[in-house]
C-alpha cells in the first residue's frame, strides 16, 4: 500500500498503537464474552459512565448494535437515525449534539470541510489493513476501474492531523473508517412486470406507467435518473457524479417530462414506504434497497433486487469522530471503532445483504453456508436467516446478482455530491413539484 505523507511508516500492515497500556486486542476479547476483559482496572471502572451519542441513517443506526456494544465493552451508545439530508444538516450546524458520526462518504464530502469533525489516526485501527481496497485506492482489485461518482477513497483521507483538505492519495488521517457499503439497483416484482427487466431504461418504459417509483434524496435520486437517462441513450455524461448544469437540466427534463406523462406512482424517502410501496403492488419497478427487498419477501411477496447491463450505483458509511471529543471519551470512541470492524457487526450487516468493510473478520462470525450465499455467489445449503433469526430466503436460492465480486466489481457510480450541487437540489425540487 501507499507511504503515509508523514514519511515515518507504511500503512499496510500497520500495527495500532494501543490506547491505554495493556488494551491491545479488547474487541477480540471481549467480543461475545459478555464480560469486559483485558482492560486495566482503572479503564474498566470509567468506561461504564461513559455514553457516547451517535447519529447517521436508519441503515446502520441499529438498536442491536448499542445492545452489543454494551454486552462486549460496556459503555453506552444512544443512537440517533435520521434522512440523508437531516444528517447532513445536523453534522454541520450541531457539531456539539453528537460524538460520531455514522454517515456516507458523499455526506463526509459536505461536511469534513466545515472543520466539525477530526480526522482519525489510522495506527490506531487494528485491522486497517484488512479493509476492502476499494475504501484505500478506490479499486476493489489492482486492475479495476475506478467508478464515477465521488468514489470512497476521493474523500477518506485528509493530509494531517488537523486538515480538512482531502488528500490525492491514502495518508495517516482518515475522514471516516468504512463499515458498510452496497451496490444498489431497481427492486421489481417479477410476477407484476409481465417481462424481463435488463436495463435502467426500463423504470420509463410506458408498461409501467403509473406503477414506477423514484428515491426522492436529491443527491441519490439524481444518480438513479442518470443511469436511466443514460441508459436510454438520451445523455453522455462526462461524469454522472458530477454532472454539468446542461446535465443536470436534460436529465430532471426528461425525468419531468415522464411525471407529467403519470410514469411515477409515487416518491419515497423512508425505507418504509418503500416496501409498503412494493408489497402493496402499487408499485411494480422502483429504486430499492437490499434490505427493503429482503423485507417484501419476508412477508412471501416476490420481490427481485434485479441485476441490469449497465451495472450498480453504489453507496459506502463510515464512522468519524466529532472535534470536540478527547480524552478518555475519545479513547473508547476508537476502541467502538475497532470492536465494529472485528467482526460481529460485519457478519450482522452481511446478513441484512450489505457488505462489511473488514470481510475477512465478518467471515468468522458467519456459517460457511452464510458466507457462500451472501459473498460467493453459491445456492443456499439451508433457509438463509436474516439477523432477527427470520427466514429471508429458502434452501436452494442464490443471491440477487450473485457474488460480491460481481456485484461490487460492476458498480457504475457512486452517490455524489457535484460541483453544481446547489443547482442541482434546486432543479430537483422544482422536478419534484412539477
Amino acid at each position: 500500500m501507499t507511504d503515509t505523507r508523514s514519511g515515518s511508516k507504511t500503512i499496510g500492515g500497520i500495527s495500532r498503537r494501543t490506547l491505554l497500556k495493556g488494551t491491545a486486542a479488547v474487541a477480540g476479547a471481549a467480543a461475545g464474552s459478555g464480560a469486559i476483559t483485558g482492560f486495566p482496572t482503572i479503564w474498566a471502572q470509567n468506561i461504564k459512565n461513559v455514553t457516547l451519542r451517535q447519529f447517521g441513517t436508519g441503515v446502520s443506526n441499529l438498536n442491536a448494535v448499542a445492545d452489543k456494544v454494551k454486552e462486549d465493552l460496556g459503555f453506552t451508545l444512544q443512537m440517533t437515525a435520521l434522512d440523508s439530508d437531516a444528517v447532513t444538516q445536523r453534522a454541520v450546524t450541531q457539531p456539539k449534539s453528537y460524538d460520531i458520526a455514522d454517515i456516507e462518504y458523499w455526506i463526509g464530502k459536505k461536511v469534513f470541510p466545515a472543520g466539525v469533525m477530526q480526522p482519525m489516526d489510522v495506527s490506531k485501527i487494528k485491522n486497517f489493513d484488512k479493509i476492502v481496497p476499494i475504501f484505500v485506492t478506490g479499486r476493489l482489485t489492482p486492475d479495476g476501474a475506478i467508478a464515477q461518482g465521488t468514489a470512497p477513497h476521493t474523500v477518506g483521507f485528509v493530509e494531517g492531523k488537523d486538515s480538512t483538505k482531502f488528500a490525492k492519495a491514502p495518508t495517516q488521517w482518515m475522514t471516516l473508517i468504512p463499515t458498510i457499503y452496497n451496490a444498489d439497483t431497481l427492486g421489481i416484482r417479477p410476477d407484476l412486470v409481465g417481462r424481463p427487466v435488463a436495463s435502467w431504461k426500463d423504470l420509463l418504459d410506458p408498461a409501467f406507467k403509473g406503477k414506477a417509483s423514484l428515491l426522492n434524496i436529491p443527491s441519490i435520486g439524481i444518480m438513479d435518473a442518470a443511469m436511466v437517462c443514460e441508459a436510454m441513450g438520451e445523455v453522455k455524461y462526462g461524469d454522472k457524479g458530477n454532472m454539468t448544469k446542461e446535465e443536470i437540466d436534460k436529465t430532471l427534463r426528461i425525468m419531468t417530462e415522464a411525471k407529467k406523462s403519470g410514469q411515477f406512482r409515487a416518491f419515497w424517502k423512508s425505507f418504509d414506504e418503500s416496501v409498503n410501496l412494493m408489497s402493496s403492488g402499487e408499485v411494480v419497478i422502483q429504486s430499492m434497497w437490499s434490505p427493503a427487498v429482503a423485507a417484501v419477501r419476508a412477508k412471501g411477496i416476490a420481490c427481485v433486487y434485479q441485476p441490469l447491463k449497465e451495472g450498480y450505483r453504489a453507496w459506502g458509511g463510515g464512522l468519524g469522530i466529532a472535534k470536540h471529543l478527547s480524552g478518555l471519551e475519545l479513547d473508547v470512541a476508537y476502541e467502538y471503532i475497532n470492536w465494529y470492524l472485528s467482526g460481529w457487526v460485519g457478519a450482522y450487516l452481511n446478513r441484512q445483504g450489505y457488505y462489511s468493510a473488514v470481510p475477512e473478520t465478518a467471515k468468522q462470525n458467519m456459517s460457511e453456508d452464510e458466507w457462500g450465499f451472501w459473498m460467493e455467489g453459491k445456492p443456499a445449503k439451508a433457509d438463509i436467516l436474516s439477523p432477527e433469526g427470520k427466514v429471508m430466503e429458502k434452501a436452494g436460492a442464490v443471491r440477487d446478482g450473485g457474488s460480491f465480486a460481481e456485484r461490487m466489481g460492476r458498480v457504475a457510480c457512486w452517490n455524489a455530491v457535484m460541483d453544481e450541487d446547489r443547482y442541482m437540489v434546486r432543479k430537483w425540487n422544482e422536478f419534484i413539484a412539477a
